[in-house]
């Protein structure tokens, strides 16, 4: 790497994992001029931006803010409490995310989707329902293809974007034609500044929209919303005319939409009723895009989910195995927790991200055989889980599973759901799924 050019009026991009390599890649094609940091001496993006970029300047580590910088554009992975940002916000520098760049150039309509829990499965359920529907449609942002490459695309009809709270916090401008906010509950409060911040954020996703499907649960989304015209909500009570819901006929539980039975829950191919709200929220969104229900429904009945997320793996003894390794913070371990109606010997544990675990315990009462505890916060679930049942500490996942066989009774449920980051143990959610499932596997053998 070319550590001399002249900085004059260059990008400063922050980050150099997925994200970074897409805003290289988007930089490149534009013919900008960018110098690069990363907060690790020998990042693993660095081989592919050499060949993108054979001149491009990387900064590393403790590096300082150089000068006469046009902007920064940082990736997720870098909070706001970064050195470099706060000497850019000192000396008044744009700070923007991809999110920003890709809605000042898309020329194609977008639907935002956020929340604590439940956005990559809307993301693809909306993705779906426009395939379904005839519609040319691209999927990324927090989730699969960074959006940036999006842009490197033939034009699609529409683009379905999953964003995140850091994604949103600097993107000044968002007008997306539908813009959904499924729920909020503390999390990465190791990246925002406390949970107000984290909240605003999330709430941001509005400011602009055209449209909006919002959580009845959510007292606080009106104010938000009260300047957009169309806006339709849901939840897993009864509906309103023109809003999605549940409601019971004859013994059944149906999707709904005011008083018109849609889908019973029986026939949806997700499941739990955390699944049944992220249905009900893609219809909402869906309809406000333009698609038949027809069309929706029919990809309600067909698609079983995203892997890692309450995904069922085996039967073996007469006790069901379930991976949701993705349920990364306590609120998505709750929805968990409440989606399963047997008994429970529970897998948790990770990096908690600064998280209380009340709420999982108040949980787990009452349908907790045990608990099988791994990873780095697995001290502070068992003191918040003391007096509910008995809590025991795993060495790996192999383990773990073991301990969890031999604890539970016919008819339980062994669920992963961690309530934790991973990286503490493994690359991401996915590599502590797939070692849950292969931990399983070896029961049989």
């Amino acid at each position: 790497m070319n550590a001399s050019r002249n900085t004059a009026s260059k990008d400063f991009v922050l980050g150099l994992g997925a994200t970074g390599l897409s805003i290289a890649r988007y930089l490149r094609r534009n013919d900008m001029d960018a110098m690069f940091f990363d907060t690790r001496e020998e990042p693993p993006g660095v081989d592919e931006l050499d060949e993108l970029w054979p001149d491009a300047e990387l900064l590393s580590g403790g590096a300082t803010m150089p000068k006469q910088i046009a902007r920064i554009i940082a990736s997720p992975g870098i909070p706001d409490s970064h050195p470099l940002l706060k000497s850019a916000r000192k000396k008044k520098v744009e700070v923007v995310s991809d999110i920003e760049i890709f809605a000042r150039e898309a020329k194609q309509p977008f639907i935002a989707v956020t929340g604590s829990n439940g956005k990559s499965t809307v993301t693809t359920l909306l993705f779906h329902m426009c395939r379904a529907a005839g519609l040319d449609v691209y999927a990324g942002g927090n989730l699969g293809e960074p959006a940036l490459d999006l842009l490197d695309k033939e034009q699609p009809d529409i683009y379905v974007l999953e964003l995140s709270s850091f994604q949103l916090q600097r993107t000044d401008k968002l007008p997306a034609e539908v813009a959904i906010l499924l729920n909020i509950s503390p999390d990465h409060l190791d990246w925002h500044a406390d949970e107000d911040e984290y909240r605003a954020a999330k709430y941001r996703v509005y400011r602009e929209a055209k449209s909006a499907v919002i959580n009845r649960d959510d007292d606080s989304t009106a104010s938000y919303v009260k300047k957009i015209k169309k806006v339709i909500s849901f939840g897993l009570d009864e509906p309103e005319d023109g809003h999605y819901g549940v409601r019971k006929a004859d013994g059944e539980v149906y999707l709904a939409r005011g008083e018109t039975l849609l889908l019973s829950t029986r026939d949806l191919a997700l499941f739990g009723s955390h699944n049944q709200a992220n249905a009900l929220a893609a219809l909402a969104a869906g309809e406000l895009a333009g698609i038949d229900m027809p069309d929706m429904l029919q990809v309600l009945v067909e698609f079983p989910g995203l892997p890692h997320r309450m995904q069922f793996v085996s039967r073996i003894g007469a006790v069901d195995f379930v991976n949701d390794s993705k349920a990364t913070n306590v609120a998505a371990a709750v929805a968990s927790v409440n989606s399963v109606d047997s008994m429970l010997v529970l897998i948790a544990g990770g990096v908690g991200k600064g998280a209380e675990f009340g709420d999982l315990a108040a949980a787990v009462e009452n349908k907790l055989r045990a608990a099988v505890l791994i990873g780095e916060d697995a001290g502070k679930i068992s003191d918040a889980l003391d007096t509910v049942m008995p809590v025991y500490f795993a060495t790996d996942m192999e383990d773990a599973v073991q301990q969890a066989a031999a604890y539970a009774e016919s008819d339980d449920t062994v669920l992963l759901a961690p309530a934790c980051a991973s990286l503490d143990q493994y690359e991401n959610y996915a590599a502590r799924g797939e070692e849950f499932a292969e931990a399983v596997g070896a029961l049989r053998r």
